[in-house]
């Protein structure tokens, strides 16, 4: 069973070395030691979110914090391409499965999308709260899955800003139910973004399909059946991670 893994402080786990001593306090190590009950001997990961991961063995342990000595330290290299999934804002809380199950297949960017059939509106202090939710589901997501990369969580866009990443993206994907290229023949470049698009309940419009296809997308289809917005995104990724990350 692989170990436990908390998120450190950055500039702490930057400067772990093999035999040195590691603090793992704040909120992490305050939940390492009194709900995760890490106990002397034991041991766990500490990631900087960044790709550094540090095998830490418990030497003491506090109410609010845990002290380790470093056993191992790795430097995990970004995946290349880097795989983006740009999340159309839907109802219920169907938006944030796509990005907890997205987060745990890999993926390395999630971008919340204000698409025109969203039944939400993310705006002022609301738009600023969902997107801390979004974040906080990232992180618990990363720890879960104990990834040492966590992904990059970016402001809402539309579909003007959303066109303008396409548009310098490396390959951009369309999940759209009329596409009849299918998603498992695609060739994934050897750098960049790649993005994949996923619309909300109501699907992509007309409009919008135009203008991303303008702006150098291409629309795939997944298979015979229509996903919904939590699933669709996450089974899109897990195809193109078949492909590559996965072999």
């Amino acid at each position: 069973m692989t170990h436990q893994l908390f998120l450190g402080e950055p500039a702490t786990v930057a400067q772990a070395v093999v035999g040195a001593s590691l603090l793992l306090d704040g909120d992490e190590g305050r939940h390492a030691a009194t709900v995760v009950r890490v106990r002397p001997g034991e041991r766990c990961f500490v990631a900087d979110g960044a790709g550094r991961r540090v095998l830490l063995e418990a030497t003491e342990v506090d109410r609010s914090w845990v002290r380790g000595r470093v056993l191992d330290v790795t430097d995990e290299p970004e995946p290349a391409p880097r795989l983006v999934l740009v999340q159309a804002l839907a109802k219920g809380d169907r938006d944030e499965q796509a990005v907890e199950a997205a987060t745990e297949l890999g993926v390395d960017e999630v971008v919340p999308w204000q698409a025109d059939r969203s039944v939400v509106v993310w705006r002022g202090d609301r738009a600023a709260k969902s997107l801390a939710k979004w974040a906080a589901v990232v992180t618990r997501a990363t720890k879960q899955s104990r990834r040492a990369r966590m992904p990059a969580t970016t402001s809402v866009v539309g579909l003007d800003a959303l066109a303008a990443r396409v548009h310098d993206a490396a390959l951009t994907l369309v999940l759209h139910e009329d596409a009849t290229e299918p998603l498992a023949s695609v060739e994934l470049p050897g750098s960049g973004d790649v993005l994949v698009v996923v619309g909300p309940e109501g699907g992509i419009t007309p409009r919008e399909l135009d203008a991303l296809s303008a702006a150098g997308a291409r629309p795939v289809r997944l298979g015979s059946t229509i996903l919904r917005a939590s699933s669709a995104g996450p089974a899109a990724l897990a195809v193109l991670s078949a492909h590559t990350r996965w072999r």
